[in-house]
């Protein structure tokens, strides 16, 4: 499955399928948690929070492709990608793009 953050696919002519879109909402454990918040006292990145967000992004770009495919696409443009807090600890993140199908 071709991904890409392209409006278009100059040269590749294809019909837009539809939006597909996947999901997820993740958290750390309350130990990663705790550390992270001691993190904050001094600065600097919190690596828990990195880690999870990039395994979320990871889930979220499988659950779309999934239903790009279910749809016959051979293809997603325009992959966009948001993220929000749903709780303490806990993050949204969600991919969506428009599934296309190559024309011969």
């Amino acid at each position: 499955m071709l991904i890409v953050t392209t409006e278009s696919l100059p040269g590749r002519p294809y019909e837009a399928l539809g939006m597909v879109k996947g999901n997820v909402v993740q958290s750390k454990n309350f130990g990663k948690d705790f550390m992270s918040a001691m993190k904050t006292l001094v600065g600097g990145e919190v690596v828990a929070y990195t880690e999870m967000l990039s395994e979320a992004r990871q889930i979220a770009v499988g659950r779309m492709v999934k239903e790009a495919e279910a749809l016959g696409a051979d293809a997603v443009v325009c992959l966009r990608f948001a993220s929000s807090s749903v709780m303490q600890g806990a993050a949204e993140c969600i991919a969506y793009g428009t599934a296309v199908k190559f024309l011969q």
